[in-house]
C-alpha cells in the first residue's frame, strides 16, 4: 500500500468534478498538499495508508468554498452605515472613514478577522480588492488561506497612494513580490469604470498582461452607472470598458447587475468571468443580476459575499442559498438555478472565475487539497432522502449552515479542526477590533455633528475660504445696468447668461450654517443650454460686517465642484428642511477703476417675484480692501441712480421664507 499524509474516510464525498461524482461512503487520500485519490472508503483503504486517518461518518466532504468577491479589511467597518444608497454609503461614509483610518495596521487586523470568519464559513479561497494589498497577502499566507488579491487603483487619491500612477507602481511591486506564490495570486484592481479613466484601464490591462495576472473590477453594479456611462460616453459600461482594452486581460467582473445580452456576449468572447453578490446587491438595492441568462450564455459565474461593510457578513452558505432562490424569483421559475448549479458556482466554477480552476475547486487527483468537512446529521438537516441522486446538493444549499463546518483544510494543512481555528487567536482579534470601533465612532460623531467637516469628508474636493463684498437692489427696468456698463471708468470683460437652480440644506441649529447646491445652466445666444456645472457653497447665515448702510461683507467656504447628484447630498446632509430657488441671471465681469467686480441682473422664477434685482459683488481679503470696494460699490450705485430705499439686505432665500 502507498503511504500518504492524510486519509478522510466514511464521509459523503461530493467531488464537484465534471462528472459530479458522489461517494455516499467515500474517502479522500491526501499526500502533502495534493489530492492523490478519491473513491469509496473500501477502495481507498485497500490502496493507501496514513498516520492521520479522520473518520468523517455522518459528515460531508466537499471542496472548499470560493468567495469570488470581497474587501476583507472592511470587517472593521461592518455596520458602520446601513440602509443607505450605494453612492451615499460609499462616498459619504465608507471612503471618508477609510481616508482617516486605513493603513497597514488596519488592513492586517481586518484581514485576520475576515480570515477567521471565512474559515468558519468553509471558505478556503477568496478574491479581494482593497488597499495595502501586500499586507493583506502577508496575513492571508500566514493564516494559510488562498487568495486572488487585487491592489485597488483609483483616479483620485486613496489611502495608500496620492495618484493612480503611484497606485500602478505599488501594484507592480506587489505583483513582483508575490508572483508564483503557492497560495497568493496577485492581481490588478481598478476599482470601477466610473472611478477610472480610459487610459488608466488601458495601463491596468497592460500591467496585468505583462505578468499574466488577473484584473478585478466592479462593473455595472447599479443602473445609475449605465445611465451615467451613456450620458458621458454615448455607450453602455461594458462596451466602454472593452474600448479601453481592459477585457484583453483576464478579467473577473464583480456584480454585472445591469448587463444585457449584448454585454454578456462581449464578456464571453473575452473570457471575462463574473462574481455574483446577491446579498450586497439586494441590501444596497442595486438590483438582481441576470445570473440565469449569464449561465445560458456560457459565462463563468462565481458567488461572492462582497465586503462585510455592505453585506454584512462573510457567510458563503447564505450567499449560495440566496443565489439559488433569487434566480428562481427573478425568472418566476422554481427550476431556475438548481442547488447543484449553485454549489458548482461556489466551488469548481468559482475557482474558474478566479482563474485558479486548475488548482482547486473540486476533489480530484492532482488538485490541491483545499476541502471542508461539514456535519450532515444536524437537526436542521434531518431527515435525509437518497431517492434522488441530486438530493445531497439540496441538503447542503437549502439546509446547510456555516456552523455545520467542522474542519477546513487548505493546501493540505488543517486551518480549522472541530471548529477550532488553528492559525488565528480569535479573542485578541475581537479586542483589537473593539478599540478600532471606538475610534471610528468618535470620528463619525464629530463628522456628523459638523457640516463643514461632513462636506470635507466627502472627498474629491478642496476647502476654499472666500470673503465677498456685495450689494443688492430692486429695480423695475433691467436696462439701467447699461448706465454703469457704458461708464468711462468701466471695462466690460465678459458677459454670460445662466438659469440657476438652487437647493438650500437648512438646519434647526443655525450655528451649523447651511449648504447650497447650485446648478448653473449656461444659456447661449439661441436660448439653449450650452454648459452645465454644479457647485456647493457652505455659509453661515450671519454677515461679517456692514458698510455704507447696505453693502455687506459675507464669509463663504466654497466646496466645488459638486460632483455627485443632488439626491446624494439630500440623503447625505439629512437637513432639517430644504428650500429651492430658481432664477435667470445675466452676469457681467467688469473692471471699475481697474478693480474686478461682478454685476448680476436677476429675475426670480420660483418663487415668482415681479421685480428685477441688481447685484454688485467683489471678492476681498482684508477689511481695508473691503472698505475700499464698498466705497466703489456706493459710487456705482450713484452712477446707476439707485435710491437707498431700493436696497435689499435679505438674501433671495430669505425673501422666499417671508
Amino acid at each position: 500500500m502507498k503511504k500518504v499524509t492524510t486519509i478522510l474516510t466514511n464521509g459523503v464525498v461530493i467531488t464537484m468534478n465534471k462528472a459530479f461524482d458522489v461517494f455516499l461512503n467515500g474517502a479522500v487520500a491526501i499526500d502533502g498538499n495534493q489530492i492523490i485519490a478519491v473513491n469509496t472508503t473500501e477502495e481507498i483503504l485497500k490502496a493507501y495508508e496514513a498516520d492521520e486517518i479522520i473518520d468523517c461518518k455522518g459528515q460531508y466532504i466537499l471542496p472548499g468554498l470560493i468567495n469570488a468577491h470581497t474587501h476583507v479589511p472592511m470587517t472593521l467597518l461592518r455596520g458602520l452605515a446601513d440602509d443607505l444608497r450605494l453612492d451615499v454609503w460609499l462616498m459619504g461614509y465608507i471612503m471618508p472613514t477609510e481616508r482617516q483610518f486605513v493603513n497597514e495596521e488596519f488592513c492586517r487586523l481586518g484581514t485576520k478577522l475576515a480570515c477567521a470568519e471565512m474559515l468558519r464559513s468553509g471558505i478556503t479561497a477568496f478574491a479581494d480588492m482593497y488597499y495595502y494589498e501586500s499586507e493583506i497577502a502577508a496575513v492571508t499566507a500566514e493564516v494559510g488561506m488562498r487568495g486572488v488579491l487585487g491592489q485597488t487603483i483609483l483616479k483620485f487619491p486613496s489611502p495608500d497612494a496620492e495618484s493612480y500612477e503611484e497606485s500602478l507602481e505599488y501594484t507592480r511591486q506587489f505583483i513582483e513580490k508575490w508572483l508564483g506564490h503557492d497560495l497568493i495570486t496577485p492581481a490588478v484592481a481598478p476599482h470601477a469604470p466610473y472611478s477610472s479613466t480610459k487610459e488608466m484601464l488601458k495601463q491596468c490591462a497592460q500591467l496585468a498582461m505583462q505578468y499574466d495576472v488577473p484584473v478585478l473590477i466592479h462593473i455595472s453594479e447599479t443602473m445609475q452607472e449605465e445611465t451615467d456611462s451613456f450620458d458621458h460616453y454615448g455607450m453602455r459600461v461594458v462596451p466602454w470598458v472593452k474600448s479601453s482594452g481592459l477585457l484583453n486581460a483576464k478579467v473577473l467582473a464583480a456584480h454585472c447587475v445591469h448587463i444585457n445580452k449584448g454585454d454578456m456576449l462581449t464578456l464571453y468572447e473575452h473570457d471575462t468571468t463574473i462574481a455574483h453578490n446577491p446579498t450586497s446587491n439586494l441590501k444596497l438595492a442595486s438590483g438582481i443580476a441576470p445570473v440565469t441568462e449569464m449561465l445560458e450564455n456560457k459565462l463563468t459565474v462565481g458567488i461572492g459575499t462582497d465586503g462585510p461593510a455592505s453585506n454584512n457578513d462573510l457567510d458563503m452558505f447564505e450567499e449560495i442559498r440566496l443565489a439559488a432562490i433569487l434566480a428562481k424569483t427573478a425568472a418566476n421559475d422554481p427550476t431556475a438555478l438548481p442547488a447543484k448549479q449553485a454549489l458548482l458556482m461556489a466551488t469548481r466554477m468559482g475557482a474558474e472565475a478566479l482563474f485558479i480552476g486548475d488548482k482547486v475547486g473540486s476533489l480530484e487527483p492532482g488538485k490541491h487539497a483545499d476541502l471542508i468537512v461539514m456535519d450532515a446529521n444536524t437537526l436542521h438537516n434531518s431527515p435525509q432522502f437518497r431517492r434522488d441522486p441530486d438530493a445531497v446538493y439540496s441538503q447542503i444549499v437549502y439546509a446547510g449552515k456555516s456552523t455545520d463546518v467542522a474542519h477546513v483544510m487548505v493546501n493540505g494543512k488543517w486551518l480549522m479542526f472541530n471548529r477550532e481555528l488553528l492559525t488565528l487567536t480569535l479573542d485578541s482579534l475581537l479586542e483589537e477590533a473593539a478599540i478600532y470601533a471606538e475610534k471610528v465612532d468618535a470620528f463619525l460623531k464629530a463628522h456628523e455633528d459638523d457640516i463643514l467637516s461632513k462636506l470635507l469628508a466627502v472627498g474629491g474636493v478642496e476647502r476654499s475660504e472666500s470673503f465677498e463684498i456685495q450689494v443688492k437692489a430692486r429695480i423695475q427696468d433691467p436696462q439701467i445696468v447699461y448706465k454703469l456698463l457704458n461708464h468711462v471708468d468701466v471695462e466690460v470683460l465678459r458677459e454670460v447668461k445662466y438659469r440657476q437652480y438652487d437647493t438650500f440644506f437648512m438646519f434647526d441649529d443655525k450655528e451649523m450654517g447651511r449648504v447650497r447646491y447650485r446648478e448653473d445652466d449656461k444659456i447661449n445666444e439661441q436660448g439653449d443650454v450650452s454648459e452645465v456645472r454644479a457647485r456647493l457653497t457652505y455659509t453661515m447665515p450671519t454677515k461679517e460686517r456692514e458698510f455704507n448702510s447696505a453693502v455687506l461683507l459675507s464669509h463663504s467656504r466654497f466646496i466645488a465642484p459638486a460632483d455627485r447628484p443632488l439626491r446624494f447630498y439630500q440623503e447625505y446632509f439629512k437637513a432639517s428642511r430644504t428650500e429651492t430657488l430658481e432664477k435667470e441671471r445675466q452676469r457681467w465681469r467688469i473692471h471699475y477703476q481697474d478693480v474686478l467686480y461682478y454685476v448680476n441682473i436677476d429675475r426670480l422664477l420660483s418663487p415668482a417675484i415681479p421685480d428685477f434685482f441688481i447685484e454688485i459683488k467683489a471678492r476681498t481679503w482684508s477689511l481695508i480692501d473691503a472698505q475700499h470696494k464698498a466705497d466703489n460699490i456706493q459710487r456705482m450705485l450713484e452712477i446707476l441712480g439707485i435710491p437707498s430705499d431700493a436696497l435689499v439686505k435679505d438674501e433671495y432665500i430669505e425673501m422666499q421664507a417671508v
